[in-house]
């Protein structure tokens, strides 16, 4: 059966090709057409026709106005969002009082471990006082972006304070700490790029890694065996290295895991490996180094070896706005290309003139960090023996992170069983602490988990208080 087939294919093979090697398919006006060519004008004629016939037939009754009106009351429009869910609806604590060691929450008095208020500098007088003077001095805001006629020399001095503070040639405000690095991360790697990052950075730099269009990599969370090797293989495929820029990005201190990244290892590998380092700093600045000027400080690497340093200011200083120092040519670059800094109103006068009076409480007072860390160290201690849950944060590290010893197996049911946990604490105990909310875009794979910010203006009492309050209700919980 499988010959006859063979036979028939070879036959009607035969015929085409004895049609197109005919010597004369046709003759018009006294012309020979051969069998080729007649081939090629009917297949012009073939897309001539599709390219100039309509996609639709029109309708050979015009629709009445009623028609139409039925048709436009029967549609519907697509959703812009989808259905919220009760996972979506996140309905947070409000506070009805500045965010110190205590707020105010439904009425009561709460201890307070959900916010990034390190140094304490939250209602610190000397912060309000220079607050009050810039709002009589300049007002409230400054209408109009940096370039354009919105810089004011309290931000040109604020600038100047935090360059020589960190040890940088030079550094640039932001108006939002959040938009500083996925605005930095753009403005200096574009597609065709190469940014190598850890898994776990968090959602305002994935979301400036997405803006960049960048070939971006993630290596294992703090994983320098899984650094080396990507880099490896992206340098071995490289064939003009010198027109490929690349970059590494991490976190000084990780939001989504209160670890700290280990800067000594990282640098090593970008000098070996010719990659430039994007360092965020924004739960580093004021809390690490014998002085509170971050990682570089900590680690003893000298602060020309860092490429770009970004930070928000939102942490440890207690104000708002971002960021981020470099040489001046890297600042200077950041002012003409950073969408961040070109398009949106400067950050107000007084928030410039808090982080100055922040630094110089931080300069005067350093005090502060050892009160900061001593903090830290008893808090960890309490929580060794939380049930169900284990301590993963460095010791150093002013966000505290505990995750689940064994999960449910469902990102959905941890999520659950967490947010009962930090509810309960709150209801029952009067204390205030967060889970790691993600949303539905954040890629970070690291587990989730409980958080507690600590600050150095918390007393032992509040410690205590916190530790066991946690205690109690994740011995219920686990049981």
């Amino acid at each position: 059966m499988a010959s006859g087939i063979m036979d028939v294919i070879a036959n009607a093979l035969n015929l085409i090709t004895s049609a197109f090697d005919a010597p004369t398919g046709a003759i018009i006006f006294g012309v020979p057409i051969d069998g080729h060519l007649m081939f090629e004008a009917l297949l012009v004629m073939v897309i001539v026709f599709q390219l100039t016939k309509k996609s639709h037939k029109p309708p050979k009754k015009p629709l009445t106005e009623k028609e139409i009106d039925e048709l436009c009351d029967e549609w519907v429009p697509e959703p812009l969002t989808s259905d919220s869910t009760e996972e979506t609806m996140i309905e947070p604590p409000t506070l009805e009082s500045a965010a110190g060691p205590h707020v105010i929450v439904d009425g009561k008095d709460v201890v307070n471990f959900a916010s990034a208020n390190y140094l304490g500098l939250v209602g610190n007088k000397n912060v309000i006082d220079s607050c009050v003077g810039s709002l009589e001095k300049y007002g409230v805001g400054s209408c109009g972006p940096r370039t354009f006629y919105g810089t004011m020399d309290v931000h040109l001095d604020c600038e100047a304070r935090i360059a020589k503070f960190i040890g940088m040639p030079d550094c640039a405000l932001y108006s939002y700490g959040f938009c500083t690095i996925f605005s930095v991360i753009p403005a200096f790697s574009k597609k065709g790029d190469i940014i190598v990052a850890d898994e776990g950075v968090h959602w305002a730099v994935q979301n400036g890694l997405d803006l960049s269009r960048s070939t971006v990599f993630y290596f294992k969370h703090n994983d320098m065996k899984s650094l080396e090797a990507i880099f490896e293989k992206i340098t071995s495929r490289i064939k003009e290295p010198e027109k490929v820029r690349r970059y590494i990005v991490v976190e000084a201190i990780y939001q989504n895991s209160g670890q700290i990244a280990p800067l000594n290892e990282i640098v090593r590998l970008k000098e070996k490996h010719k990659f430039r380092i994007i360092l965020d700093e924004s739960h580093s600045f004021g809390v690490l180094g014998n002085s509170g000027r971050g990682l570089a400080e900590y680690c003893g690497v000298p602060n020309e070896k860092i490429d770009i340093i970004t930070a928000g200011m939102g942490n440890a200083l207690a104000t708002d706005g971002g960021l981020c120092t470099g040489s001046v040519g890297v600042v200077n670059h950041q002012r003409l290309m950073s969408s961040a800094y070109l398009f949106t109103a400067s950050l107000p006068p007084y928030l410039a003139s808090a982080a100055i009076g922040a630094l110089e409480y931080l300069e005067a007072n350093p005090s502060v960090l050892t009160k900061l860390r001593a903090n830290i160290a008893f808090l960890l201690k309490e929580l060794s023996d939380v049930s169900g849950l284990a301590t993963v944060s460095h010791p150093l590290s002013p966000i505290i992170f505990l995750k689940l010893k064994k999960s449910t197996g469902s990102n959905k049911t941890d999520m659950h069983l967490l947010d009962s946990i930090t509810n309960q604490v709150l209801k029952e105990h009067s204390v205030l602490i967060v889970t790691t909310k993600r949303s539905s875009l954040d890629k970070c794979p690291l587990p989730l988990g409980l958080r507690l910010f600590v600050s150095a203006s918390h007393s032992e009492s509040d410690l205590v208080k916190a530790a066991a309050s946690l205690k109690k209700v994740a011995a219920v919980a686990f049981s």
